[in-house]
């Protein structure tokens, strides 16, 4: 479909949270232009948004924050932002707003300019069908379209009359059906026979405060048990990977690690077996077809709250095991993170090569579940919304 408005170049608001944000954000940004050369794009924005040529009004990183207690903290600065992002974007009146995910931040903004005629877009659903669900009434007033990365997420919003789309996930696009583990290690000159795992312990800032120090006390548990364990971090950001360097240095001396400067899909593709963090980063691995152990730790007062008022609907919380429906992977929670028992969990995974060749089919098989040209999907449902306003 092309440019529904061929007269004048679309404009376009974005509002991205964080790096996984800014990737799905210059991935739609490159589809949009190839369908609408002229587009114009502005708004919060990452360093591939902006390669992607999106006018930056403010960092995304500005919006990473995760959890209630924590959005409490940083709550006079985001209302703040959003005060002003609300009055620039009214301002510009762009023919669409895209908050690509951020949801606490983006769907009390999408609401403010949907209820001045501008159309809206959530570009990732919120874990609606996991906690809080009763959230599904505001984003359905906030949003003319929500547009979902996985597969289960638009029978919810059907059931509630909201207006959704499966657009698949860019990520398996991204990634190859097969990673090439011997290519990986020759670009990161690792020997084909070492004994390779890689600690994704968070892109955010807060993650790595959490969970850091239990990742490396696991890097050091591993060690002694396999003298000869190569160690893998991709880290998003200089300040996250300091602090890293700091807790394994406390925690973890004489274990090497290998810092690498992003790079995760790298890393992913050369490691026999991976630690990370809760998040995006548990699909990457999955779509790079490894084995992984996965921890996700809040703070005392939000893990306190989701568990005193019920809050949370599921019973697991990474990407592969929602997305299978059952427990494919192990996943700690709060307590149950130490560093002992994350890496028992993850030498048990190594020591099973039957059960890495069953999880990389089973992993194979979400993955071509996921791979529909997110990107492009996303990009043509934009341009329908629009499409359809304009003949309404």
């Amino acid at each position: 479909m092309g440019d529904p408005r061929g007269q004048r170049p679309l404009r376009i608001g974005l509002v991205a949270g964080e790096a996984s944000g800014d990737q799905l954000g210059a991935a739609l940004i490159e589809a949009l232009r190839a369908r609408a050369p002229d587009a114009e794009f502005f708004g919060v924005a990452g360093p591939k948004m902006r390669a992607q040529g999106c006018t930056t009004w403010a960092e995304s990183d500005e919006l990473a924050v995760m959890g209630l207690a924590e959005i409490v903290r940083h709550l006079p600065r985001l209302l703040s932002l959003r005060r002003s992002l609300t009055q620039r974007l009214l301002a510009a009146q762009p023919d669409v707003f895209i908050g690509i995910d951020a949801p606490e931040f983006n769907l009390g903004l999408a609401a403010r300019l949907r209820r001045h005629g501008i159309v809206t877009v959530q570009y990732v659903s919120p874990q609606i069908w996991a906690w809080r669900q009763g959230r599904v009434r505001a984003i359905g007033q906030a949003c003319d379209l929500v547009l979902c990365l996985l597969p289960f997420e638009t029978g919810f919003y059907a059931r509630h009359g909201v207006a959704a789309e499966f657009v698949g996930h860019p990520l398996a696009d991204q990634i190859p059906l097969d990673p090439d583990r011997a290519a990986a290690r020759r670009q990161l000159a690792l020997d084909e026979r070492a004994l390779v795992v890689a600690l994704l312990p968070g892109s955010r800032l807060g993650e790595v405060q959490r969970l850091g120090a239990d990742f490396a006390d696991a890097a050091a548990w591993l060690r002694a048990h396999r003298a000869s364990m190569v160690f893998l971090a991709p880290t998003a950001s200089d300040s996250a990977r300091a602090l890293f360097a700091s807790q394994l240095a406390a925690r973890a001396p004489g274990v090497a690690v290998r810092f690498l400067e992003g790079q995760a899909q790298l890393a992913l593709a050369a490691a026999d077996a991976v630690l990370v963090a809760s998040g995006t980063a548990t699909l990457e691995t999955m779509l790079s077809k490894r084995p992984m152990v996965v921890a996700y730790r809040l703070s005392p007062v939000t893990a306190f709250l989701l568990r005193r008022l019920r809050l949370v609907k599921v019973t697991c919380f990474s990407q592969p095991n929602l997305l299978a429906g059952r427990a494919l992977v192990p996943e700690f929670f709060q307590e149950q993170v130490t560093g002992e028992a994350l890496g028992r969990a993850l030498a048990a995974e190594l020591d099973d090569p039957q059960r890495t060749a069953l999880l990389a089919r089973e992993f194979r098989s979400l993955h071509e579940r996921l791979r529909r040209g997110g990107a492009g999907q996303a990009a043509e449902a934009v341009l329908a919304l629009l499409a359809r306003r304009d003949a309404a």
